[in-house]
């Protein structure tokens, strides 16, 4: 028997009414199109198997504690990741990678210590980060200034350092004021005498004694001229003095020698 050719326009009917199956939703979360959330599943890691036209995804109260390199799959679409409440305490510079399109990042109420900027380098559409609850005593300000599109940055209930290490983030808070959220409750944790101060009560006069330590072009050359020939004098000076000490010595044994009877 012969085989049965299924004309064109019908062919087109039947797909249109049968469309390929779409991506499957991960095993613990519950899916809506374009919208993945996965919170309070007992996660330890960010599912893999997620459909590339997720613009959503929820990860908050789960058990997550390290991002590392490309923690997720492509997601081109991806507008809203939330990662709150987790045990998150590092997050590798190539964990964001493929997240370019992201409006919208939550990390708070996690453990993280230390941001670099190289890790939100990706996330050229970021408009707004929430670091809020974490363990954060100071933050470059690369971080933030890594993030051209960024409008709004939370920073609230962490326990900052308020010495001069702080300095370099004050004066970006201070330049970017209509961008930091909640500022009345950026609050000194440390020293003690300044325990709930706020950092944006902080003035210039406060960082007086925080001198700039930075040499000069003019210091290095100086110093890689002045050392090397201290060094080398100081051997002169040494071989000159001895010579001198040994000669002294010799004159005194001969003299001694010519006065003996």
């Amino acid at each position: 028997m012969g085989c049965r050719r299924v004309p064109g326009p019908v062919l087109a009917l039947l797909l249109l009414l049968c469309p390929p199956p779409s991506p499957a939703c991960p095993a613990a979360c519950r899916c809506a199109p374009g919208e993945v959330d996965c919170s309070e599943r007992g996660l330890r890691e960010v599912p893999w198997s997620l459909s590339t036209n997720t613009s959503s995804l929820r990860l908050g109260y789960n058990f997550i504690t390290v991002l590392g390199p490309r923690s997720f799959p492509a997601l081109p679409g991806l507008r809203l990741l939330s990662l709150a409440h987790n045990r998150l305490e590092l997050i590798h510079g190539r964990a964001l990678l493929g997240l370019g399109a992201l409006q919208e990042l939550d990390l708070s109420h996690n453990l993280l210590t230390v941001l670099t900027p190289e890790t939100f380098l990706p996330l050229t559409s970021l408009a707004m980060l929430n670091l809020g609850s974490n363990r954060l005593g100071e933050l470059e300000p690369g971080v933030p200034g890594a993030l051209p599109q960024l409008r709004a940055l939370l920073l609230q209930d962490n326990p900052w350092v308020c010495s001069c290490g702080i300095l370099p983030l004050w004066r970006w808070l201070s330049h970017n004021r209509e961008k930091v959220r909640e500022k009345s409750l950026l609050l000194c944790r440390v020293p003690e005498q300044l325990n709930k101060y706020p950092i944006m009560a902080f003035g210039d006069e406060s960082f007086r004694q925080c001198q700039e330590t930075s040499l000069s072009s003019q210091h290095y050359i100086a110093f890689f001229i002045i050392g090397p020939f201290s060094f080398i004098a100081s051997i002169f000076f040494c071989t000159f003095m001895g010579s001198l000490i040994v000669f002294y010595h010799s004159l005194r044994r001969e003299s001694h020698c010519w006065r003996r009877p």
